[in-house]
């Protein structure tokens, strides 16, 4: 505040200077004009003149844009929450599967692992009462009710009270299981870190392996299923890290040599990959293992590399069109393919994107670059059209994590005008379409909403409290405004992949929210608050448990951390 009132004093004082020459009287002011200004110059400064050109600042422009898509952003999280909430069963207070013809139901691979997770990451960012209220309390209930097979859930229903199937089967509640554990509670748990969801995941987890119902040579295994083996890859390849616990990595591997050094590679012994989800896991799954084992059997990564990068190189080699994307259904064998298009696209390039992290294999780089570089060209509204919610959430999903590592000009306004078509759909009363891909609209939403704020959350959050960032190399530039005074903490992201999982490389994932702007926990930092004209230094493991700011109305608070 000084420094400003000392700027403004001098601009007023030359004013007035050449005020007094105009006059014909002596070049020097009288004594003591400056301090009758004082007030007038507070008043300025109040009102935002003088504040060093910031307001200037392009960056602090597209901040505030960003504030104020992701304020829309998570207020539609929000709905989306109230809304299924009321549709929740009055006496369980569970989910139902949809509000159609499955309103009866709760279901693992569907209400568990679609919806409800994301109603959770919602209220822990913007609602956290409800999180240790309401959401808390539908874990226990879920847990309580529906564990069939030791940890693992089945289908409940409402108007029974109990199981909807008489008899348990393996194979259903093995793949219900495995969807709620990669789909919900392993993006949970990449977010909150150890929690009561956590301990679910890992409960369910270590009971699908308790009773794995396949015999191959080289142990048991979960499923036949290219998609629950590829969920399994990827997530025992990351629970390894974040438990180091063994056993984890040995059924991982146990999966990596089925597929890799036996008679099921998916390229060499396959008539049919599917590379759209419900099929393309096994993809990405054997690439995620294949990072773990590069860094944790050594001797493993040798084995599987040669087969890794036969399959990678299959698929780019006939799966797909002429802008990068891939397509739905491929025949290794012959090269024949369908029309149809992944919006998943990105998740199969994720697999690509972290073997050329391992063996620096620039296609598989230029494979993702191509296919970024020519979104916006080709598949933005109104020429292109991917369909649904669901649909525009998993293409949004794909670029978002990909452009976090390889940020192409061209993909932030493509992420814009896509965002805005799948915010469309959402109906007035907040649910989306009825259906539990409903949650996944709230999934990608929060990404996009965490990108726009660099990792920024709030906390108390409130709808008028508006926040975004842009962050230019250390450098991160923060808007923020109120419309009423709130005092609160702006809290910082932390690398993850490390803080949390444990990880030795942060590869693209399936799900994970990407880290923007992250601080480390010894670190030094300074925040310079441009507002206030303050400037105060805080240890990443501060500013990631949260620094207090008090806002008042009327004024855009302009913040610098490097």
């Amino acid at each position: 505040m000084k420094k400003k009132i000392r700027i403004l004093s001098m601009v007023l004082a030359a004013v007035l200077l050449a005020s007094w020459q105009a006059l014909g009287l002596p070049n020097e002011p009288p004594r003591g004009v400056y301090q009758n200004h004082v007030e007038e110059l507070k008043e300025l400064v109040n009102r935002g003149v003088g504040k060093l050109g910031t307001t200037e600042d392009e960056d602090f422009k597209q901040a505030a844009e960003n504030a104020h898509l992701a304020n829309e952003g998570f207020v539609r999280c929000q709905n989306f929450v109230k809304g299924w909430l009321r549709q929740a069963d009055p006496k369980t207070g569970l989910i139902p599967k949809n509000l159609g013809k499955d309103k009866d139901i709760w279901n693992a691979k569907d209400s568990a692992a679609d919806n409800y997770p994301f109603m959770v990451l919602t209220a822990a960012i913007i609602d956290r009462a409800l999180l240790a209220g309401r959401m808390l309390d539908m874990l226990h209930t879920e847990t309580k009710l529906t564990c069939r097979i030791g940890d693992m859930p089945d289908t409940y229903s409402f108007s029974k009270q109990n199981f909807r199937d008489a008899e348990p089967d393996i194979g259903r509640i093995i793949f219900g299981s495995s969807e709620y554990i990669k789909d919900g509670l392993l993006p949970l748990t990449e977010w909150l870190g150890p929690s009561p969801w956590s301990k679910r995941m890992v409960g369910i987890l270590d009971d699908m392996w308790k009773y794995a119902p396949i015999e191959t040579k080289y142990g048991k295994i979960v499923s036949h299923s290219q998609e629950v083996n590829g969920e399994m890859l990827q997530t025992l390849s990351r629970i390894y890290w974040m438990t180091g616990e063994k056993k984890y990595l040995q059924w991982a591997v146990r999966l990596g040599d089925y597929y890799l050094l036996g008679q099921h590679h998916p390229t060499h012994d396959e008539t049919k990959l599917r590379l759209r989800d419900h099929g393309c896991e096994i993809v990405s799954g054997l690439c995620e293992l294949y990072a773990t084992v590069h860094f944790a059997r050594p001797e493993k990564k040798r084995a599987y590399q040669k087969p890794i990068h036969e399959m990678l190189d299959r698929i780019l080699e006939i799966g797909r069109n002429e802008h990068g994307l891939f397509y739905n259904t491929i025949n290794p064998k012959t090269g024949e393919h369908d029309k149809g298009l992944c919006d998943t696209w990105g998740y199969t390039y994720n697999g690509y994107y972290t073997v050329y992290l391992i063996d620096r294999t620039e296609a598989y780089r230029q494979a993702v670059l191509k296919a970024l570089g020519n979104l916006n060209k080709y598949y933005s509204h109104p020429n292109y059209k991917w369909g649904g919610s669901d649909d525009y959430a998993d293409s949004i999903e794909s670029a978002i994590n990909l452009y976090n590592r390889e940020p192409t000009g061209s993909v932030a306004q493509w992420l814009d005008s896509e965002i805005r078509m799948m915010w469309n759909i959402q109906s007035s009363d907040g649910v989306i379409e009825g259906w539990h891909g409903d949650g996944n609209f709230a999934r990608t939403t929060i990404m996009y909403c965490l990108w726009k704020t660099k990792g920024l959350t709030i906390r108390p959050w409130r709808e008028d409290v508006v926040i975004g960032a842009v962050q230019n190399g250390n450098v991160l530039k923060i808007s923020i405004c109120v419309e009423n005074n709130w005092q609160g903490k702006i809290l910082f992201d932390t690398p993850r992949h490390k803080t949390i999982m444990k990880m030795p490389l942060d590869w693209p994932r399936i799900n994970q929210f990407p880290e923007w702007f992250t601080v480390e926990g010894r670190k030094h930092y300074t925040v310079d608050d441009l507002t206030s004209d303050s400037k105060s230094t805080y240890t990443g493991k501060q500013l990631h448990e949260g620094i207090t700011i008090h806002l008042q109305p009327g004024i855009e608070w302009h913040l610098v951390v490097q």
